[in-house]
């Protein structure tokens, strides 16, 4: 049984050095990009590569590290004994350890993420504003990711392997 417990640990903990390495990337995404979008610059610049791979990019790798929170803060919510038959208990959970700021916020973000992964619109007012939306969630991001490591190794005493990641995001401001 003690293996079982020591295996679920590692899993957060690779979790959390994964959260780690993909918010620090879409950091380093969004500052590839000049901010606030507009749909003129869309417009002008559909055809420019060098203005929407990164785009894509950070859609990408928006929606991939709300996903990867959303799995860590349950397993992390599971190893503190708290009850998480529901995403809205874990959020709550979340919450109250000073995780996220609050459910609202995270919510505003999921939903975000949502329009990221499923929206293909054509129109570039609306793009733009997706975008600079997404990029103003950015730092709740950033901070959700180094709270949950700070929970999982102040409460838990669990800390990925690999800290580069984690010192690369906190020195990114």
């Amino acid at each position: 049984m003690h293996d079982v417990l020591n295996e679920s640990r590692r899993y957060l903990a690779d979790l959390i050095e994964a959260c780690q390495r993909c918010a620090w990337h879409l950091q380093a995404t969004a500052d590839r990009v000049e901010w606030p979008l507009t749909a003129e610059v869309l417009e002008q610049r559909q055809m420019d590569q060098t203005l929407f791979e990164p785009l894509a990019a950070m859609n990408e790798r928006f929606a991939k590290l709300q996903d990867l929170l959303g799995t860590a803060m349950r397993h992390s919510g599971e190893l503190s004994g708290e009850r998480t038959d529901t995403f809205l208990r874990v959020l709550a959970f979340c919450e109250k350890a000073g995780i996220i700021p609050s459910v609202e916020d995270w919510q505003t973000s999921r939903s975000l993420r949502n329009r990221a992964a499923h929206d293909y619109g054509t129109d570039f007012r609306v793009t733009a504003d997706h975008f600079n939306a997404l990029h103003g969630q950015v730092p709740l991001l950033k901070r959700v990711t180094l709270a949950l490591a700070a929970h999982a190794r102040d409460s838990l005493g669990i800390e990925p392997r690999d800290a580069r990641f984690a010192e690369a995001l906190r020195r990114s401001g």
